[in-house]
């Protein structure tokens, strides 16, 4: 029944990100009151392995895991995954005070169909104590979260072919919540009730995940990606899927490709970016961000948190997690550099070790 999601672990585990492209691996260690990079991979999915979150070819993906964690040669076999918000319920409910976790437990068990649209034999729960009520003396604010089973029992049996324990399924927004302590800058930190915009732009989704003081408020997904930039070199230059991608990485493309192709498609970020905070602001009662952080295979288009910058008039900037890190001498420093602003994630999910 649940999900592990808000239970303390005092475990060390690898934070793996199943994205639609790759599956990316990190481990991370702490000397004194810094964190350290101990171990970190990336490994390549083959396409159609995951569409849009959703694992179609368990297999796979835990040979991908399998890969990725013995080029790592990480150090634990328990490992934190997670899930996207749109696969997640989460409810703001009130029970009595001084509850065990088991008499709470009992008591959703009995109650659930009133917070969660499907049978609770299809679901995996768990919940979290938010405080005292501010309506009811007697009763506590309790955070609960629901997924399917479908989707946390793809990534934990993904985890189990590679070899791996499970030990928290977390939620994509939360581990991107996590990573952002680690990349807050003062210049807004100090400002009161900060509005941060977190921009993950996949291969196949963007996410948008806004923080008040550092807590995620508000969550959408998008399908666009750097997919289509990839089709967009695939059309204009006669190759195939994967001579496109693998030339996109490696940067052997004619001269007229960053006028022609990427500086138009940076144009088209720009714009899914501003219209993604225009949703935001019509749901909510703000109209503006202190600052936009860009994360995800994308966010690494030179020049990008410039155009978004100039074009939305709001400090822009690209998220490094591990900027104030130490990094193992395991670790290929100019690889996780580039993989940095892909890696908040794995890095949220990494971090659950020290909870």
């Amino acid at each position: 029944m649940v999900l592990g999601l808000f239970k303390k672990k005092q475990l060390p585990v690898i934070g793996i990100d199943i994205s639609s492209t790759a599956v990316k691996v990190l481990q991370l260690g702490k000397v004194g009151n810094r964190y350290r990079v101990d171990r970190y991979a990336v490994e390549p999915l083959p396409q159609g392995v995951v569409v849009e979150r959703d694992i179609r070819d368990t297999e796979a993906v835990g040979n991908a895991i399998k890969k990725a964690v013995d080029k790592a040669r990480t150090t634990t076999k328990y490992a934190a995954v997670a899930v996207s918000g749109s696969a997640v319920i989460t409810r703001s409910i009130q029970m009595e005070k001084g509850l065990t976790d088991l008499e709470m437990e009992d008591v959703i068990k009995v109650e659930a169909d009133q917070y969660i649209p499907y049978p609770l034999e299809e679901v995996n729960l768990d919940f979290q104590v938010l405080g005292d009520s501010e309506v009811n003396d007697n009763q506590v604010d309790v955070l609960l979260a629901a997924s399917r089973s479908v989707n946390v029992d793809s990534r934990v049996d993904a985890l189990e072919i590679a070899g791996l324990i499970p030990k928290v399924v977390d939620i994509e927004a939360y581990a991107i919540e996590r990573a952002y302590q680690l990349t807050k800058k003062k210049t807004v930190d100090h400002i009161e009730n900060s509005v941060v915009a977190i921009v993950d732009i996949g291969a196949t989704m963007t996410s948008l995940n806004v923080l008040r003081n550092g807590q995620v408020i508000y969550n959408r997904e998008q399908l666009f990606g750097g997919n289509q930039l990839t089709e967009e070199i695939q059309s204009r230059y006669g190759l195939s899927y994967q001579e496109a991608g693998l030339a996109k990485k490696q940067g052997s493309l004619p001269d007229d490709y960053e006028t022609e192709v990427l500086i138009p498609f940076a144009e088209i970020i720009t714009q899914q970016v501003g219209r993604a905070l225009q949703f935001f602001f019509s749901a909510s009662e703000f109209n503006s961000v202190n600052e936009i952080i860009l994360a995800g295979g994308c966010a690494s288009i030179d020049g990008l948190d410039g155009m978004i910058q100039e074009h939305l008039g709001t400090p822009t900037r690209v998220a490094n997690p591990f900027a104030e890190m130490s990094i193992s001498s395991h670790v290929n420093t100019q690889a996780l550099s580039a993989d940095a602003p892909a890696m908040m994630i794995s890095c949220g999910l990494a971090l659950r070790s020290f909870d």
